[in-house]
Parts: structure tokens; sequence; C-alpha cells
């Protein structure tokens, strides 16, 4: 459209166009309210001052640092040392207490129980879930069925070293894979696997032979599990007759269990946390309704 030009108003709604016409369909001249051109000038001016003000243009080997020289990396240093400098007193009074007795001051009890919660929830959770309820292959932490003892003591213990690990302390014990070792047939693993869930009182099918599922077991379980299949703590080793079975109790994952063995492991928290922290967590696991 040339400056002489008048503008072409439509016909309909009174309104000028831009003189753009596709198909019959004409453009309308609807500028933008006074209001939001200004709110969008203001958000220009607002950035071209965040890039002066604070850190923002990336260079070769790091960024423009800002006048104010701001970084979020300090202020979440900033931020821990202060939170480490509010809890020191009582981190120092958790320090000094034996486990056993920190339930004896109520005010130290409740420090401990949200220190280590929030403990549990930045290393815990992802493998016990952030209630502690565990998943298949993560033990549950709020029933009462432990692999090597839930007291304070034990539960501590099992932190600090982890299990099955590098470190020489940590829990012992993974289970044999009898089937892909070559000890056991495909027939005697589903034979014993049948006699295995029946000590948890889970119904077999008619004419299953118990009797040579049990002289399997006998032969090459009880030094384990012991002779009436309710484990061993000093090897970790699972209570058959509870029903509560970590990766689950179906006749199909249980022959995958005797077939190619299981020995899941947990971490050293001694190399990441320190004792005071791995005490901490321990108070908490020991609340959460599963411990001795």
């Amino acid at each position: 459209m040339s400056d002489e030009e008048a503008p072409k108003i439509d016909p309909v709604t009174g309104i000028a166009t831009t003189g753009h016409d596709w198909d019959g369909v004409t453009e309308l001249n609807h500028p933008l309210p006074r209001w939001w051109l200004w709110i969008f000038y203001g958000t220009i001016v607002f950035a071209l001052g965040y890039w002066i003000l604070y850190p923002s243009w990336p260079l070769i080997s790091g960024a423009v640092g800002g006048v104010f020289g701001w970084h979020s990396r300090a202020a979440v240093v900033e931020e821990v040392g202060a939170l480490r400098a509010t809890r020191a007193p009582m981190v120092a009074q958790l320090a000094g207490v034996p486990i056993d007795k920190v339930s004896s001051d109520a005010a130290l009890f409740d420090f401990t129980l949200a220190y280590g919660r929030a403990a549990f929830g930045d290393n815990c959770a992802p493998c016990h879930g952030p209630g502690g309820g565990g998943a298949r292959g993560y033990p549950n932490l709020v029933d009462d069925d432990w692999l090597w003892g839930g007291t304070l003591d034990a539960i501590e213990t099992t932190i600090t070293h982890g299990v099955r690990n590098e470190n020489a302390d940590s829990r012992p014990g993974s289970m044999p894979a009898f089937g892909r070792d070559g000890t056991l047939t495909a027939p005697e693993i589903a034979t014993v696997a049948q006699y295995v869930r029946s000590l948890a009182g889970f119904p077999v099918p008619s004419g299953t032979d118990l009797a040579a599922g049990k002289a399997l077991f006998v032969q090459h379980c009880v030094l384990c599990h012991g002779p009436d299949g309710r484990g061993k703590r000093d090897v970790g080793s699972a209570n058959l007759t509870d029903a509560v079975w970590l990766y689950g109790s179906d006749f199909n994952t249980l022959v995958a269990t005797i077939t190619n063995g299981r020995g899941g492991s947990m971490p050293d928290w001694s190399a990441r946390l320190d004792p005071t922290t791995i005490k901490a967590l321990a108070v908490y696991v020991h609340s959460l309704g599963g411990g001795e």
C-alpha cells in the first residue's frame, strides 16, 4: 500500500485493513494494546539489565560474571553452610550419645528423626522408596522381616558397611546359581521350588512330590536356610516360611531364583556419609515400624 492510498475499511467491522488479502480473506489492522506493548518493552529492558547484573553470556572457559558477582553455586554453598551451623550443636550431641540412648532425650530424638529422614530421602529413597516400603529386589524397611537383623546396632552396621560390596566388612552371602552351574536339573529345580513354596503355605499342584523336594532342599539348601527354612542372619539368608520374599513368590520367579541365583548389592555408606549421619539414618529406619 502506497502512502498516498487511503486505508481500506472493512465493510463488516468498520476497521481499517492492512491491505493484505489472501483468497478474499482480508487482514484487519488491529494494533496490539498499548499496555501489552509497554509490558513487552519492559521485558526487553529487564533482560538487558539481567545480562549486566548477573552471570549470563557464556565464554570459552566460563561466563560473564555480572556486576553483582552472584552465582547460584555459591548461594547453595552458603545456605548449606548456614544449615550445618544451625544443626551443629544437636549433631555434636547426637555424635556423643550411644545409639540405643538417643530416644531417651525427646528433643534429641525428634532432631535425629528429622535429620535421618532428610538423609534417607537423599540417599536411600531411590531404592527403598520414599516411605521405606521397598520394591522387588529392594527390602521393605517398614515390616519386621530382616535378613541381618532389625535392631538399632544391626541396622547401623548394615548401613555402615553395606551388603556384598568391596568393603571387607560388608554383609556377606549370595545365593548360588543351582541351575546355571549344573548343580540341579530343570525338573529338580521345579520340584524343590514347589517344596519351598509349600513351606510358606502356598498351594502346590496335586501330585507334587514334596518328599523329593524336601530331600533336594536338605541336600542343597539347609546349609544357608536352616532345616526349617527360616534362614540364618549370619549369612543373610531369607526366611522361606513367612511369604515375605524379596524377589516374588510365584513359581516362575522362584524357579528363576534357584536357577540363576541372587546377590544384590548395597553401597558402603561409610565411604559417603559420616558416622553421625549413619546413626541418624539407623534411628530413622528403625522408627519406620519394623525395628526390633
